[in-house]
């Protein structure tokens, strides 16, 4: 593995604070380029990225004060967690396939783990930030409703927030796996 690959897998952070300005020309579309070729099991290609334009992107923001705050919480919660959900440049919303099979359902989620993975390691390479999200505003039927996403088709994985970052969080210490083990 050259050294270049091996920094931008053991530098990725995710990121929580972004600043605002766009992401480069074509990055986004490298990254979900990146994305689809991620290991996957039969070739399913499980995953479906919604990229979430600025009415929708409102809409859900509101959707995210409601349920964090609910009624009648105070304003400068309300305004921490409208800026949290608005900040990120680009929201893309990553769903998977449902099939009827719940070993394939299984590997599915599996690929498009690896394909957020990509994305990530796409994007950090050109020096965005990103984050995986996948709180209560992901289950929420209204969520499903503003994106016209079918339930019964199609299951919210995540949010994948992206923009450059205003914070780089410091390099945490990893353990290796609680069991490595070689067999002979």
């Amino acid at each position: 593995m050259s050294n270049a690959i091996q920094e931008v897998l053991l530098g990725r952070r995710t990121i929580h604070f972004y600043k605002s300005e766009p992401l480069p020309e074509g990055a986004l579309e490298r990254a979900l380029e990146a994305g689809v070729h991620a290991p996957n099991h039969k070739l399913t290609n499980p995953w479906r990225f919604t990229i979430v334009g600025p009415e929708v992107r409102a809409a859900l923001t509101e959707v995210g004060v409601q349920l964090k705050c609910g009624d009648g919480a105070d304003e400068a919660r309300v305004a921490k967690v409208r800026a949290k959900l608005s900040a990120p440049p680009v929201l893309v919303v990553v769903s998977q396939a449902i099939d009827a099979d719940a070993f394939r359902r299984r590997e599915d989620y599996a690929a498009i783990a690896c394909a957020i993975q990509n994305m990530s390691l796409s994007l950090w390479a050109e020096g965005v930030g990103s984050k995986w999200s996948s709180g209560s505003i992901t289950r929420a039927a209204k969520t499903y409703e503003l994106l016209e996403i079918d339930e019964q088709v199609e299951e919210i994985v995540g949010f994948f927030w992206a923009g450059f970052p205003e914070i780089v969080p410091k390099v945490m210490p990893r353990d290796r796996g609680v069991v490595t083990r070689e067999t002979r």
